[in-house]
């Protein structure tokens, strides 16, 4: 009866990260953007969008949620850290053609609206809108493996993984 409770549990988690938007999913090393191609902040994909409303590609809690609404984080329920950073440079909005849904705290489910984001004003103002989607505690994964091509967002597995 007691080994059940005393045993380390040596199972590895197996995890799944959806499309936050339908769009073409690029390895993170297509990213034009040293931090996310070299992967200084983590691993994952980069999602170039087809529409502007912003899904949570995994179940957890809102950890982040940039001032300057161009960024959120979720913990997931396996405690693994997902960054979505919509748009390059886009910090430099302040804010604006971002309409954020969530905030810290919040519970979601993977395909929860997080964002609706005006891609239009992205793009008449420079920016690119190409959308990492990062996993920032790569010290937890054994494994990875990202799936490019076309996706659907809510539908389409982009990243999958095993934890250590």
């Amino acid at each position: 009866m007691f080994k059940k409770l005393f045993k380390k549990d040596k199972e590895t988690k197996n995890g799944e990260i959806f499309a936050i938007q339908s769009g073409e999913v690029v390895a993170v090393t297509e990213v034009p953007d040293a931090m996310f191609a070299q992967k200084i902040l983590g691993d994952g994909v980069g999602l170039i969008p087809e529409e502007g409303s912003i899904y949570s590609p995994v179940s957890g809690t809102v950890d982040v949620v940039a001032n300057t609404s161009h960024a959120v984080g979720i913990k997931t329920n396996d405690g693994l850290d997902v960054l979505v950073h919509i748009g390059l440079e886009t910090v430099g909005l302040e804010g604006k053609g971002f309409d954020v849904k969530v905030k810290v705290g919040d519970k979601v489910k993977a395909g929860d609206l997080l964002v609706d984001v005006d891609l239009n004003l992205l793009k008449e103002k420079g920016f690119e809108i190409i959308t990492p989607i990062i996993i920032t505690n790569m010290d937890d994964i054994k494994e990875l493996k990202t799936n490019t091509g076309k996706a659907t967002a809510k539908e389409t597995v982009v990243i999958e993984y095993t934890r250590n």
